[in-house]
């Protein structure tokens, strides 16, 4: 199967998706990020970096609710 990106324009976006839903093609949105969330991330990732003793092993901590 191939994914292909489609950009419609607004003004054709409803029929280009009753086109879609009657050839009866799946469909899968993307959606944007905010730059906000991005950054709130990107500050917790360089908190977390000051303190690397904090870092732990993933499957280690899975294997603590394994317990």
């Amino acid at each position: 199967m191939k994914q292909i990106t489609v950009k419609v324009p607004d003004n054709k976006l409803n029929f280009f998706m009753e086109l879609i839903k009657q050839l009866g093609i799946t469909v899968q949105k993307e959606e944007e990020i905010p730059e906000i969330h991005k950054n709130i991330v990107r500050e917790r990732i360089k908190k977390d970096n000051q303190y690397p003793e904090n870092i732990q092993d993933w499957e280690e901590i899975q294997d603590n609710f394994k317990s």
